[in-house]
C-alpha cells in the first residue's frame, strides 16, 4: 500500500476545480473573506505592526517575492507569508477546526503567496485552498488533543501542511514534488505550549507558514523528502503523538484509538473542510456559541436580565481546560472573570450579542467598560463539563425568578455558515478597518465572484491603503 503522503500527493495533483462541490467552493470564498478581514484589523494592532516592521526592516528592496498586505511592500515569499499570517492572527477573525487549530491563519497567507507568484486564477486559487484545508484537517482531526497533551501546539504543528499544499497546487507541482513538500513539512513542523504558561507569547502559525514556504521552495528545487515521513516508525505521528498506531492520549469524545487509515478514507468525497467554522467574535472559539445561543434563547422567550435567577451550560469537557487537560492554562469552570466562558454567556443574555470589534489584541480588554449587569450575572453562570457534548455545542438553560426554565441546545454547526451569511456578519468590522467602506465592499464582491477572476492576487491589492 502506498504511503500516506503519496496518497495525499496523488489526490492533490489530480484535483480540479470542477471536482469541488458547490459547498466547498462557497466555503473557500468565505474563509478567504474572513481571513482578509482579520488581516485588515490586525494591521492596526501592535503585534501585527511589529511583524510587518520586522520583515520590512530585513527584507525591503526585494525585487521578486510576494506582497505584505495592507502595507504593500515586496519582500521574500516567506517574509510576506509570516507578516500576513501574524496580522491575520492578531485581527482575531479566525476560522476554527476542532477548537485548537485555526487553518486560515496559515493556509490563506500561503495560498496568496502561491497565487501571486504563479499568477493563479480564482478557480485555481480556490482549488489550492480547498486542497490545503482538506489535507491539513485530515492530518489533524483525531490527533489534536493528543498532540496538545505532549506539549506541542497543534495549530502550528498541523498548520504548516495546509499552506504548503495550497501553494504547491497553484504552482502545478508534480506528484513527487507534492510528496516531498509534505515530507519537508514534517521536518519543519513546530509549536510548543510552555511559553504562554509562564508569561510568554506563543510562536504560532506565522512561523508555520514561513516554514511551509521553505518546504515548497526546496521541493520545487528537487529536494527529495521520502515516502513514510508521516506514518513511519520514526515519522511525524510517532514524534508528535507518541506512536504510529493511532493510540490516543486524549480525545474530544473520549476515544482512545483511531487509525491512520482514516486520514485518506473518502478523500475527495467526504469533505472535512466543510467542518471549518467562522470565529466571528475575537475570543476562544468555544465561547462564540455561548454568546449566540444565550442571545437566541432570550430573544425567543423575551427573557430579560432582571428575570434571570441563574444559568447553566453543559459543555464539552475539553472546553473547560484550555488548551489541554494535560497543561491547562485556563480553567473555564473556575471562578468567573472577564474573558471567561460565563462572561460571554452573560453578555449573550444581557446584550443579545457581543461587539465584533472588541478584542484584547485591538487594545480593548475584557472587563473595560463592560455593562455592570454582565459582570454581575457571570457569577451566576455554571458550567457543567460533559464527555458527551459536541464541540462548540453547549446546552444552555436559563432559570428565571418565576420558577420557570428555558433550554436551547446548540448543534456545534451554527457557525458553519455560507458565504452570504459570512458577508453579512463580517461587515460589522468595517468601522475598524484601515480602508474605505467601498474598498471593503469590493473585497466582498471579489470573493463572491472569485471563480470568475483571472488573477486571484487582485485581492492582495484591494487590502492596500
Amino acid at each position: 500500500m502506498e504511503s500516506l503522503s503519496r496518497q495525499l500527493a496523488q489526490w492533490v495533483v489530480g484535483l480540479r476545480y470542477n471536482d469541488l462541490p458547490p459547498a466547498v467552493v462557497d466555503r473557500g470564498k468565505g474563509v478567504t473573506l474572513h481571513s482578509l478581514a482579520s488581516v485588515l484589523l490586525g494591521s492596526q494592532a501592535r503585534s501585527g505592526q511589529q511583524a510587518v516592521q520586522l520583515i520590512t526592516s530585513e527584507e525591503a528592496g526585494v525585487a521578486q517575492g510576494a506582497t505584505i498586505m495592507v502595507d504593500g511592500t515586496t519582500v521574500t515569499k516567506g517574509g510576506a507569508a509570516f507578516a500576513n499570517a501574524e496580522m491575520a492572527m492578531t485581527g482575531g477573525k479566525l476560522d476554527s477546526f476542532r477548537m485548537l487549530t485555526h487553518p486560515g491563519t496559515s493556509i490563506l497567507p500561503g495560498a496568496f503567496v502561491g497565487a501571486e507568484t504563479s499568477g493563479a486564477s480564482g478557480q485555481e486559487f480556490l482549488t489550492g485552498v480547498a486542497a490545503g484545508y482538506e489535507v491539513m484537517e485530515r492530518l489533524a482531526s483525531d490527533f489534536i488533543p493528543t498532540v496538545m497533551s505532549r506539549g506541542f501546539h497543534a495549530g502550528p504543528v498541523f498548520g504548516i501542511f495546509g499552506p504548503a499544499i495550497a501553494a504547491a497546487k497553484m504552482l502545478n507541482f508534480s506528484e513527487d514534488q507534492v510528496n516531498s513538500t509534505i515530507a519537508l513539512c514534517v521536518h519543519l513542523a513546530a509549536g510548543n505550549l510552555e511559553g504562554p504558561r509562564n508569561g510568554g507569547v506563543a510562536l504560532r502559525e506565522g512561523a508555520a507558514v514561513r516554514n511551509a514556504m521553505l518546504a515548497v521552495s526546496l521541493a520545487q528545487m528537487g529536494h527529495v523528502g521520502g515516502d513514510t515521513t508521516l506514518e513511519g516508525d520514526a515519522g511525524f505521528y510517532h514524534a508528535y503523538t507518541g506512536n504510529n498506531q493511532g493510540k490516543l492520549t486524549y480525545s474530544f469524545v473520549g476515544d482512545t484509538q483511531t487509525s491512520l487509515d482514516v486520514i485518506t478514507k473518502g478523500l475527495g468525497k467526504d469533505w472535512m473542510f466543510l467542518e471549518t467554522l467562522y470565529r466571528i467574535y475575537s475570543t476562544a472559539g468555544y465561547n462564540i456559541a455561548h454568546v449566540d445561543v444565550s442571545a437566541q434563547l432570550c430573544t425567543e422567550h423575551d427573557i430579560k436580565y432582571e428575570d434571570v435567577e441563574r444559568v447553566e451550560a453543559v459543555v464539552n469537557w475539553m472546553e473547560t481546560q484550555y488548551p489541554s487537560p494535560a497543561f491547562p492554562s485556563r480553567r473555564e469552570d473556575a471562578e468567573a472573570r472577564p474573558g471567561s466562558t460565563p462572561y460571554y454567556t452573560a453578555y449573550g443574555v444581557c446584550r443579545r450579542g457581543f461587539p465584533v470589534l472588541r478584542s484584547q489584541q485591538m487594545g480593548v480588554a475584557d472587563g473595560d467598560g463592560d455593562p455592570p449587569e454582565v459582570l454581575e450575572l457571570m457569577h451566576r453562570v455554571k458550567l457543567i463539563p460533559s464527555h458527551d457534548m459536541t464541540l462548540f455545542g453547549p446546552r444552555i438553560t436559563i432559570f428565571t425568578k418565576d420558577g420557570k426554565s428555558y433550554t436551547k441546545q446548540s448543534t456545534g454547526r451554527e457557525f458553519m455558515w455560507d458565504f452570504e451569511e459570512e458577508a453579512r456578519r463580517i461587515r460589522d468590522v468595517i468601522p475598524g478597518v484601515p480602508i474605505p467602506e467601498g474598498q471593503f465592499e469590493e473585497i466582498i464582491s471579489t470573493c463572491r465572484d472569485l471563480d470568475g477572476e483571472d488573477r486571484a492576487a487582485r485581492l492582495i491589492q484591494l487590502t492596500i491603503k
